[in-house]
């Protein structure tokens, strides 16, 4: 069964991947990066078929070229500047960097080396592909369309019948269902509802006229502890000083936990509270983290009303309607809501991503919130990155 092009356009991805690679171009041209492919859901076998089909749409991937509706699209969200763009009338996907194999089991293996500013832009592509392929040559596609449907209709009217009164971003491009799909999802929830205020993907953001959401990611921060000349427990002080000093306090939500909250607020320091207009929560408990930052502004005298906190770690409706509930009235909330929004069928979604591994020839690691969260293909660095993260928080601790 040979599915039509999956991807067909290059701004069908996260605008946070735009960001980064932004600071990237203008500051760390020197990084090279290894990123590895990664299924987490248990029994999940992909097969021969399946994995010819992937490759095939990686060999289309690696055709298509940004369009001058495409590049000037970009040139008009505020932030991204007009050299990264001029930059990016001559990139394109290259293929040598992607690297697929498939075991006897059925495990799917991807790996994309290559100059960080180029590989690191493979990680959604290569993801809605995966999905997309698995869920299309796995299941009767039609009848997964069917339960899309009816699920998204009773979530339109939980909205417009007052269940759900919270705002939120449609986060779901790197486990959609179907490009098609994702498609007629956001058209629905951003002309049926008041509540879904823009989308992650680029192209429909364009597409229907709504704004593309979306900052930094934890490969970003990963990647300076691939700088030698950097400590590993200051990694987010300099990342987000890049981020700043590339940005200017526009687009400044800040994602706390890739080293762990805890030492993310030792360098979350006035000047960074007052330079980014928010945090985003991806692990650990949400309501703990919520309070932990709700008492950092404070300390720093920073009116928590007047800052934002993103809830973006697997969640559903319930769950930020809960959210909402506990935080409205003390701090500004809203919430990215990915895979609930993009693949909620009869079927279970597929637990899938593409994780920065090294930098430069050197491990590098997020660590999290959550410890089931870690990734690191290398055990002893993993080790001795948490031993700096404690020598540090020993060390500093009040």
């Amino acid at each position: 069964m040979k599915l039509e092009p999956i991807i067909l356009s290059l701004l069908d991805t996260d605008l946070y991947k735009f960001n980064m690679d932004q600071v990237i171009f203008h500051k760390h041209t020197d990084l090279c990066g290894e990123y590895y492919f990664r299924c987490r859901s248990e029994g999940i076998v992909f097969t021969q078929e399946m994995f010819e089909e992937i490759n095939a749409q990686i060999d289309h991937l690696c055709t298509l070229t940004f369009t001058k509706d495409e590049l000037d699209y970009l040139r008009s969200i505020r932030f991204i500047k007009n050299d990264y763009v001029e930059f990016l009338r001559l990139w394109r996907p290259i293929r040598d960097y992607v690297e697929t194999s498939l075991d006897a089991d059925g495990r799917l293996h991807i790996v994309v080396r290559g100059p960080l500013f180029s590989a690191m832009q493979f990680e959604i592509y290569l993801l809605e592909i995966v999905n997309e392929v698995y869920f299309r040559l796995q299941y009767d596609y039609a009848e997964l369309r069917v339960s899309a449907q009816e699920k998204l209709d009773e979530k339109i009217r939980d909205f417009q019948h007052g269940k759900y009164a919270f705002r939120f971003a449609e986060f779901g491009c790197r486990r959609r269902l179907s490009r098609e799909w994702q498609e007629e999802m956001v058209r629905r929830l951003t002309t049926e509802t008041s509540n879904c205020v823009g989308t992650s993907n680029v192209y429909l953001a364009k597409k229907f006229g709504i704004k593309p959401i979306g900052t930094y990611a934890h490969e970003y921060v990963q990647m300076y502890q691939g700088i030698d000349s950097i400590p590993l427990a200051y990694t987010n002080h300099y990342a987000m000083e890049d981020w700043y000093n590339e940005y200017k306090g526009d687009n400044g939500t800040a994602l706390t936990d890739t080293i762990t909250t805890d030492l993310f607020l030792l360098d979350f320091n006035r000047s960074m509270v007052n330079n980014f207009t928010g945090v985003r929560h991806d692990s650990g408990d949400p309501f703990e983290w919520g309070e932990k930052m709700i008492a950092h502004y404070k300390r720093y005298d920073a009116d928590p009303m007047t800052k934002l906190l993103l809830f973006s770690d697997s969640l559903d409706f319930d769950k930020a309607q809960a959210l909402y509930d506990h935080f409205h009235d003390r701090i500004k909330v809203s919430f990215g809501i990915g895979t609930f929004c993009s693949n909620d069928t009869f079927a279970e979604p597929l637990n899938i991503v593409i994780k920065l591994q090294t930098v430069n020839g050197r491990a590098v690691a997020k660590l999290s919130d959550t410890p089931g969260k870690a990734m690191c293909r290398d055990a002893e660095y993993l080790e001795y990155l948490k031993r700096s993260v404690a020598f540090r928080l020993n060390r500093e601790k009040e």
